[in-house]
């Protein structure tokens, strides 16, 4: 219960510096809607085209610095309008342009003023607890703190008690004064739910042609390894037999030469058809699930690579959400082995659990870096594990200096599901 209460004092304290941030930012806000009103007027006389894009696009910064920071300090999703465009004339057309131009001046005397209040009771308590005790001799018998009036050593200790309560007033009112600020934020600065529903679509029909997309590929690769694999040995087997067949009774020697190479073929087209089958869904996978999965292909590769599955549930998650994930994992490591000269890699999973959870998995390896979307084209590598990580709503974020080392993290909304048939969680 002591640890909960001085939680609960340290984040009102963090609150109240919060505001105070806000206050000091909001102040230099007139000056950037000053500088697009100022670019908007020079528009009749040409000057103001070349001059609106790039005010337009600072604004955008501060009102996407804004909207970020308080999804990190209250948790609300504040939507935001995409890019700006570049142009003067698609400027002047863009909703959210007018939408941040409308912030801007709205902000300090809506926001601004909100957040205010719980500062101006903590300096104004500061100021009685602080400066009140040792002035109020110099400030004649005219002074007054709030309904205190300050002519004795007894009413200056009133008055300090008072400002301190005044303080504690207003630490205690900062979360409150936080959120009622991030709600009338997210009224200010989020684009309207049409647009926020139509780019969900716009979304939504993305993945499902990268899924389809991504399954006829997959289809493709089966096809073509079955035929050029599986599919060739199996008719020479064929061949052979026959040969063997027509040679039984006149010449048993090639007979039995002939069926040991039907053999031989049929062990070769058996290991064709369990490489085959381990591409589509490794029985690893299926049968002891993701964290298993990976630490086998942790020990299948010749890198020095640590495995931490701490972090997963108990359950198993989705089956399809297993698969993306291991195969994502399979490429992160391939590519740290082929391209960036890794030695040592640690794959951390964890998730959140519950009907909302998040799976995350941080794949870091000590590599020369450098890695990129744009350096696999269109393709598979990581374009070909973004896709398919696309289709689950999941992304994948990737930090690669120069230099080195590589971080990828790997995200997948999932919840977790029946009871896990695996090995117990752990580091290996």
């Amino acid at each position: 219960m002591g640890e909960r209460r001085v939680g609960r004092v340290r984040g009102a304290w963090t609150a109240l510096v919060r505001c105070q941030r806000v206050s000091l930012r909001t102040l230099v806000l007139p000056l950037y809607g000053s500088g697009v009103v100022f670019a908007l007027l020079l528009l009749p006389v040409g000057l103001g085209f070349p001059l609106l894009p790039p005010v337009a696009a600072a604004l955008r910064r501060r009102s996407d610095a804004r909207r970020a920071r308080l999804a990190r300090w209250s948790g609300i999703d504040i939507a935001a309008p995409g890019s700006l465009p570049r142009t003067a004339r698609a400027v002047l057309g863009d909703e959210g342009f007018w939408r941040d131009l409308r912030w801007a001046w709205l902000e300090p005397l809506t926001g601004g003023l909100l957040v205010a209040v719980p500062l101006s009771l903590f300096w104004f308590g500061v100021f009685g607890a602080v400066v009140q005790p040792f002035v109020w001799r110099e400030l004649g018998d005219g002074n007054w703190y709030a309904f205190v009036p300050v002519v004795s050593p007894a009413t200056a200790v009133a008055a300090a008690l008072l400002g301190l309560g005044f303080v504690a007033g207003s630490v205690a009112l900062a979360p409150w004064t936080l959120a009622g600020y991030a709600r009338w934020s997210r009224r200010a600065l989020s684009v309207p739910y049409e647009t926020v529903l139509a780019r969900r679509i716009d979304q939504l029909t993305g993945t499902r042609a990268d899924a389809l997309d991504f399954q006829a590929a997959e289809l493709r690769r089966i096809e073509r390894d079955l035929h050029d694999g599986a599919q060739a040995r199996l008719v020479a087997l064929g061949m052979t037999l026959a040969e063997a067949a027509r040679r039984l009774d006149e010449d048993p020697a090639a007979a039995r030469a002939l069926l040991a190479d039907a053999r031989e073929v049929s062990e070769r087209a058996l290991g064709d058809l369990r490489e085959l089958v381990h591409g589509i869904l490794p029985p690893v996978l299926a049968d002891r699930g993701l964290g298993d999965a990976v630490r086998s292909l942790a020990l299948d590769s010749f890198l020095d690579v640590a495995v931490d599955t701490a972090g997963l549930p108990p359950g198993r998650l989705p089956a399809a959400v297993e698969s993306a994930a291991y195969f994502a994992v399979a490429e992160l490591l391939a590519n740290a082995a082929k391209h960036a000269g890794a030695r040592e890699v640690r794959i951390v999973l964890t998730h959140t659990g519950g009907a909302d959870g998040l799976l995350r998995v941080t794949v870091a390896d000590d590599g020369h870096g450098g890695a990129a979307y744009a350096a696999d084209g269109d393709g598979g590598g990581l374009h070909g594990v973004r896709r398919r990580l696309r289709a689950f709503d999941g992304t994948l974020a990737l930090d690669s200096p120069p230099g080195g080392p590589t971080l990828a993290t790997l995200e997948i909304p999932c919840a977790s599901s029946s009871p896990k048939t695996s090995s117990s969680s752990g580091t290996g």
